[in-house]
């Protein structure tokens, strides 16, 4: 699910206004959170696979050249050095279903239950992907009075996965940087991680770009990091307001401990490094004396 602001970012970035234009649509998103009667909300997405969304962007993809490099882009493991922090202790599954009713069509539904949460999203033609975070999909379901009485025949369930926001650190060194999920990963109950790793993809290339044409390679990278240190550090504020309210069993208050455990150790970590020595103007970086 592209949300209408990693939607524009892709539109902008790759200059195609009418990427995914045609792709369905999400307009509304009904929440049941903490006990609380479900809330419908506007909502705007598109949904496209993750197929999709590479084999569109895949005409803009540059040919590889030959030869040696002198900096490298990490998007995937493994990593020249450093390790991966993880805050909190929680796995995802994901299956399909059949979708009881048509109105589910148009719409995400966000449930909190006693051990865990639940997402729908729409998958075309009667069908919808079902993410469950915390405890298994039936156990879920079981205590579900916003979702489950809308979806049927659920599919195998996939792998868990980790849904816990995390950070590698460091995130670069001096020929090379982390960016999109090999630098961090965000809790999918933000729906924000696609349009975030679009951002580090630009401040990334703006970084190298810097570099290339001269700047103070060890400024840059040092803003590089910090930039993505500040953003894990406000992803985990953020998330630490939802599992405040979503329950009140062991799980939920061992999730919100862990996420503002990391919230102060991040602090901590930016306390100790320079302030900003950059901002980004369109997709380059301009030092703030010159900005000024």
């Amino acid at each position: 699910m592209l949300s209408d602001a990693a939607l524009a970012l892709l539109r902008d970035i790759f200059q195609r206004p009418d990427l995914f234009a045609d792709s369905p649509r999400i307009k509304r998103r009904v929440v049941a959170w903490g006990g609380g009667a479900p809330v419908v909300v506007p909502h705007g997405a598109a949904l496209a696979s993750e197929d999709q969304v590479q084999a569109v962007l895949a005409k803009d993809k540059p040919a590889p050249e030959d030869g040696p490099v002198d900096f490298t882009i990490h998007a995937a493991p493994p990593m020249p050095e450093g390790e991966t922090h993880v805050f909190g202790d929680r796995r995802a599954v994901a299956a399909k279903v059949g979708l009881r009713d048509p109105s589910c069509s148009e719409e995400g539904r966000v449930e909190a239950v006693a051990s865990g949460w639940l997402f729908l999203v729409p998958a075309g033609a009667g069908e919808g992907w079902l993410l469950g975070v915390g405890g298994s999909l039936d156990d879920l379901l079981a205590d579900s009075r916003l979702i489950a009485p809308v979806v049927d025949a659920v599919g195998a369930a996939s792998t868990p996965f980790l849904a816990a926001p995390r950070l590698h650190l460091p995130l670069c060194g001096e020929d090379w940087l982390a960016c999109g999920t090999a630098a961090l990963g965000f809790d999918p109950i933000c729906g924000d991680g696609t349009a975030q790793s679009v951002r580090e993809a630009i401040l990334a290339a703006a970084v190298v770009t810097g570099i290339a044409e001269g700047q103070d390679a060890t400024a840059l990278l040092t803003h590089y990091q910090s930039m993505l240190i500040a953003a894990m550090r406000r992803h985990l504020l953020l998330c630490a307001q939802f599992y405040t309210t979503g329950g009140t069993g062991d799980w939920w208050r061992s999730q919100q401990e862990a996420l503002l455990a990391g919230h102060r150790w991040c602090t901590g970590l930016l306390a100790k490094m320079p302030e900003p020595a950059f901002l980004l103007e369109g997709t380059r970086l301009v030092p703030r004396q010159q900005a000024a």
